[in-house]
């Protein structure tokens, strides 16, 4: 390492210690003003071009709002037509009635397990959250959760999420670790399924009965009436919307999983592939979702057309706020990757002498924690691997690229977007966010490294 190298990992660590300094503290700025603030002033102190500082700051934010901005904006008009039909309130109403409050955790671990295996974390939780504010609603009103049922009901989602986005193609992660790595699917996905079994049980469930009892997290009131409004009443709401409702959520989840049945099993550049490309992209999917959810249950069922655009305007405005902290953490994670923390951090693991799957591991962490970017720790820690992966046949490659997309999710913070998300969907201080979005996938990545290493002890599956 050289002294350039040190200099950029301490400013990195000094610009996410100002922000938590700025955000926290009796200063007690915006987040949104404070990442901009931290931003330039890391972007000063790492010594990148002055001229050059806020046009990084304008592309990370722009970036951001682009590639998750929009599907949010989108899911949140979906929430809110299936929370004004009464279907938000009618499929709470059901998983109440299955399920005892014990069991609650694991049915919706289970939900979003179903419905995060094609999608990207921002996409699914957002999908998720009028069910989850719905059910955690109901549990507060009936005064049997001790602590946050928001907690309670929140965090199994976040983990299983987590746990498909960084272990399980399709998500974007692992298929670029076995792209660069020159390994198979099929393994690789059976790996990932395995591994993130356990890691959404620990981070899920078990974790959520420990910490709700200690958090009293309850999210902004303007946000839980836009998705649990009844609208109808959920005890008027008929079988048939009930249905119409759960397709319209699944619908972004089957469009993406059929992009990804199409990238496996038709040929590269044919017309079938180009199609199911365009409907799986997150943007294209979701928004045939809020289309389908119009049509079927407000225009088809004589609804009033005025209502539903004024209804989808209102969805916006209780999440402005979130997607302008979300676009100021991709102006951070913009600074740290162009003033080079990420090659720092490579020269750092350059002095380990570890074995390939927990070297991989711990690369793909240390980028994706200093970075702010999951994408960034797995795309440096598979090109670094790449040519030992080539070069010694007894690794088992499929298990390496869990190792990399593990490490890829440990301790999310305030640089990645779905760390803001978390905070200011659920009304969190940044403790609070810490001790669940941050500690959740700190337990998602050490699992999946146990049973990466766990699994390296039996023979490799066939490729």
């Amino acid at each position: 390492m050289t002294e350039s190298d040190i200099q950029l990992l301490l400013t990195a660590l000094g610009g996410v210690a100002l922000l938590v300094t700025l955000i926290v503290t009796r200063i007690r700025l915006h987040p949104l003003i404070a990442l901009l603030v931290v931003s330039l002033a890391v972007g000063i102190a790492a010594g990148m071009d002055i001229g050059s500082i806020a046009g990084a700051t304008v592309d990370g934010a722009g970036r951001t709002l682009g590639v998750v901005g929009i599907v949010i904006a989108l899911g949140a008009m979906l929430g809110k037509i299936l929370a004004d039909s009464g279907v938000t309130e009618a499929i709470a109403d059901s998983i109440l009635s299955r399920s005892s409050d014990n069991r609650l955790p694991w049915a919706m671990a289970f939900a979003a397990f179903i419905v995060g295996i094609p999608m990207f974390f921002e996409v699914g939780l957002v999908v998720l959250l009028p069910l989850i504010f719905s059910v955690a609603r109901k549990l507060e009103s009936k005064g049997t959760v001790k602590g946050s049922p928001y907690v309670l009901i929140g965090v199994p989602v976040i983990a299983a999420l987590a746990s498909l986005h960084g272990m399980v193609p399709p998500h974007p992660g692992p298929l670029t670790a076995i792209a660069t790595l020159k390994t198979s699917v099929g393994p690789t996905m059976v790996y990932g399924f395995i591994a993130a079994i356990p890691a959404i049980v620990l981070a899920g469930p078990i974790y959520a009965r420990f910490i709700s009892p200690r958090m009293s997290v309850r999210p902004d009131q303007g946000l839980l009436d836009q998705f649990t409004s009844s609208g109808a009443g959920a005890s008027g709401t008929t079988r048939a919307p009930i249905g119409i409702g759960i397709l319209a959520v699944l619908m972004p989840a089957i469009l993406m999983l059929a992009n990804t049945l199409g990238e496996t099993l038709l040929l590269k550049g044919s017309w079938g592939a180009k199609v199911t490309a365009f409907l799986g992209d997150p943007l294209i999917a979701m928004l045939a979702g809020v289309l389908f959810a119009s049509i079927t249950l407000v225009y088809l069922r004589g609804g009033s057309t005025e209502k539903l655009r004024d209804s989808l305007g209102a969805s916006l405005k209780p999440i402005a706020g979130i997607l302008l902290i979300i676009a100021g953490g991709g102006a951070f994670q913009q600074i740290l990757v162009k003033a080079k923390v990420g090659d720092a951090i490579v020269h750092l693991t350059q002095h380990f002498s570890l074995p390939p799957l927990l070297l991989g591991w711990l690369i793909a962490m240390l980028l994706s924690v200093s970075t702010g970017s999951a994408t960034v720790g797995i795309v440096g820690a598979a090109g670094l691997l790449a040519p030992l992966a080539t070069a010694d046949p007894s690794l088992n490659l499929p298990l390496l690229a869990l190792a990399i997309g593990s490490g890829s999710l440990f301790f999310n913070y305030a640089n990645h977007a779905g760390f803001w998300l978390v905070k200011e969907s659920f009304g969190m201080t940044m403790g609070e966010a810490t001790k669940t979005i941050s500690v959740v996938q700190s337990i998602v990545a050490l699992v999946g490294l146990g049973m990466v290493l766990l699994m390296n002890l039996f023979p490799a599956l066939p490729s």
